[in-house]
């Protein structure tokens, strides 16, 4: 059962780079319990809208509104928006040398904990933590003396994301081109660790070019995006023939 609850409403939003407008009059809405897909050609503003969501402080909005759980959060900065269930996986997750994995996703949890007025936990709490998400995504918990993405590969980096969305519990999770350079067994192992996560109490957006990752993880509604705005808007059959038949024909 779906629950006709929104967590998200994107109003007429106006966002720009560099005083170049890239979101134009954008407008989404999404429920607890649901998956929107978002597809579109390159420089459409699939990862401008990531970003933008997410807080990213080289993009200005010019006009518009975010709602996240009734509350607008344009003046929040990204700490705030995570800490109150904001998400974003990474295309292209950066290394962090010299920074353990386990560190920095307890540092991470511990945060949460922290603004939600919950106790912190010392190392040995988090290790039974942690091992029970990294399950999901099929890592071994030797990978959390490894520094952060030092040496992953593409799979690795991320699995490694979406262990953090687990871990964080986020209730809005965005998840950027989550399946770009992935191999097949990848791809099964990151879609069974967001549909093993996900439910009616969350929400899911995937951006992505492909079809295949909307074979494993079903959306709700697939949107396309192109110059800024969402232009149409269907079910999971809307991305197969998209997958047929290109952009061109919606013009």
């Amino acid at each position: 059962m779906i629950l006709n609850s929104p967590i998200l409403e994107i109003k007429d939003l106006k966002a720009s780079i560099n005083e170049n407008e890239i979101l134009k009059n954008l407008n989404l809405k999404i429920n607890k319990g649901e998956i929107h897909a978002i597809m579109g050609p390159n420089g459409s503003g699939k990862s401008t809208f990531s970003k933008v969501l997410a807080g990213h402080p080289a993009y200005e909005i010019i006009s518009g509104d975010i709602i996240f759980k009734g509350s607008s959060i344009i003046n929040l900065d990204p700490e705030e928006r995570s800490h109150l269930g904001i998400f974003l996986a990474f295309q292209y997750p950066i290394e962090i040398p010299g920074v353990s994995n386990e560190d920095f996703l307890r540092l991470a949890y511990n945060s949460k904990q922290k603004f939600s007025n919950k106790p912190e936990v010392d190392p040995i709490e988090f290790f039974s933590i942690i091992t029970k998400k990294l399950e999901l995504v099929d890592m071994s918990p030797l990978f959390l003396s490894r520094n952060v993405n030092e040496g992953f590969s593409g799979g690795e980096k991320k699995r490694n994301e979406i262990l953090q969305m687990i871990l964080l519990d986020s209730e809005l999770s965005i998840l950027d081109e989550t399946d770009s350079g992935l191999d097949i067994d990848a791809l099964k192992i990151i879609s069974n660790g967001i549909n093993t996560f996900m439910n009616e109490e969350k929400a899911i957006i995937l951006i992505t070019h492909y079809q295949r990752l909307l074979d494993y993880v079903q959306p709700n509604y697939v949107h396309v995006m192109q110059e800024g705005k969402i232009i149409k808007t269907g079910t999971a059959e809307l991305a197969k023939e998209l997958e047929i038949k290109g952009y061109e024909w919606l013009k």
